[in-house]
């Protein structure tokens, strides 16, 4: 079944209920319609035991001397209680059982009562009243009915419903093969652009013209392809910047070293000469070291990261005595709260190492670190009093080769955008008090394991 058509599988599915919905029809209807026109049958007797009684009552009717009344579909017969039954031959019932009605209404403790018995392959239904005296002598009614006029009013009924739902049935598969259609054919269409972006065919947009699960399924599947794009082209440029960032220092490596050979030092002396190529292979080194780790986060952040407690304030502690030796003419300003949060800490020292690294490119005399508290969140800034950010590209910082002023390769910050998205933070750069700040916003998340 669900190898088929979806088209198929709709019309299945509604065809399917709807033949059991008849099956359950042809069951329980024709039981549904004897159990009521049996009640209204022994309604109907008693009403016209109560009638008769009336008649009975008034002297309209003197009934238990004519013996028997013969109404449209109810028949009474008034009999003695224990006196035996006098009659001629009744061509309905036999005198066994009218004597085996005297022996029920001996036996019954009610004034009324309802009975039921098979005599001829048909079925009686028949009501005792006792607790009735003519001329001292205690008699009973016996009304009684047969199921004739039930079983053809079930009949009646159960022929025209079941006429009724053959032609709902047949004219309900015209507008389910309709249905089918109509729900598959968006779905066909979409599949057929999902294919396209199987094959990095996505240039043609997902349009759709409704907004059911449907419409909202093709909105997603639009986005989903714009973000193909945004992603490929992002991809090109990377290999481009990538491709371009790498020739430099290679070319100069690859020329000094040529000179180097043919006994030419560029520098003025070897140790100069080799200085530069080392220098330059150190910055190859780590441009390539972050190209690696910025691939290594795209990994991590589709998988779900190890995180644990620690304390942020102390790592930065650590990181500003370890790298504050490259410019010890800095002053250093530290208003750290004590900060523990949960979170990869190998990540976030390399976020801090790249904040760090960024505030002493740029800082004149001083960076300030600070990290302040609220309820549910921990704000980190770096500020350093170096040159105001371009207003033009302090949005696009965090973005890959995206290069400020001086900048070196346009990865560091994006490492840390990377590193803060993974950790549902969220990082800015803003300039204030003649200086550029980066900010920090770190949610505040209590360990799954409660904290000693």
């Amino acid at each position: 079944m669900k190898n088929k058509s979806l088209a198929f599988q709709i019309w299945a599915v509604f065809s399917g209920i709807l033949i059991v919905i008849s099956l359950l029809l042809l069951i329980l209807f024709p039981t549904t319609l004897r159990d009521f026109f049996t009640k209204e049958i022994y309604k109907t007797i008693e009403n016209q035991q109560l009638l008769l009684l009336d008649y009975m009552n008034t002297g309209s009717y003197p009934f238990f001397e004519n013996g028997k009344k013969q109404g449209q579909s109810v028949s009474h017969l008034g009999i003695p209680l224990y006196d035996q039954f006098i009659d001629e031959d009744n061509p309905e019932l036999s005198r066994e059982f009218i004597r085996q009605t005297q022996e029920l209404a001996q036996l019954q403790s009610r004034s009324v009562a309802r009975y039921e018995k098979n005599l001829d392959n048909q079925t009686l239904f028949f009501v005792i009243r006792k607790d009735i005296s003519y001329k001292g002598v205690d008699y009973y009614i016996l009304s009684y009915s047969w199921d004739t006029y039930r079983n053809d009013l079930v009949y009646t009924l159960f022929r025209q419903l079941m006429i009724v739902m053959f032609f709902v049935f047949i004219l309900s598969w015209i507008p389910s093969i309709w249905l089918a259609r109509y729900l598959s054919k968006p779905l066909v269409k979409l599949e057929k652009h999902v294919k396209k972006f199987s094959e990095q065919e996505w240039y043609e947009p997902v349009e759709v013209d409704r907004n059911d699960e449907i419409g909202r399924l093709g909105h997603t599947i639009e986005k989903m392809r714009q973000h193909l794009i945004r992603k490929d082209e992002a991809q090109q440029t990377l290999l481009q910047n990538i491709s371009h960032d790498l020739k430099t220092p290679v070319m100069v490596i690859r020329g000094y070293a040529q000179s180097v050979n043919d006994g030419i030092f560029p520098k003025g002396d070897l140790t100069s000469t080799m200085d530069v190529i080392e220098e330059e292979s150190e910055k190859l080194e780590k441009k390539i070291k972050d190209l690696l780790y910025l691939t290594k986060l795209d990994f991590l952040s589709t998988r779900k990261p190890l995180k644990a407690d620690f304390s942020l304030d102390q790592l930065i502690y650590e990181e500003v005595d370890r790298i504050k030796w490259a410019k010890p003419e800095l002053n250093w300003d530290l208003n750290l709260e004590e900060a523990t949060i949960l979170g990869d800490a190998e990540q976030w020292e390399k976020l801090i190492e790249n904040l760090l690294e960024n505030s002493l490119r740029y800082a004149k005399t001083i960076i300030s670190i600070s990290i302040t508290k609220s309820q549910d969140k921990f704000v980190l800034r770096f500020w350093n009093d170096g040159p105001m950010l371009d207003e033009a590209l302090k949005d696009k910082l965090f973005e890959p080769f995206e290069k400020g002023q001086n900048g070196e390769f346009g990865i560091g910050l994006s490492i840390v955008k990377r590193i803060a998205n993974i950790h549902g933070a969220n990082v800015w750069a803003e300039n204030e008090d003649d200086g550029a700040a980066f900010y920090v916003e770190i949610p505040n998340i209590e360990s799954p394991v409660k904290r000693s």
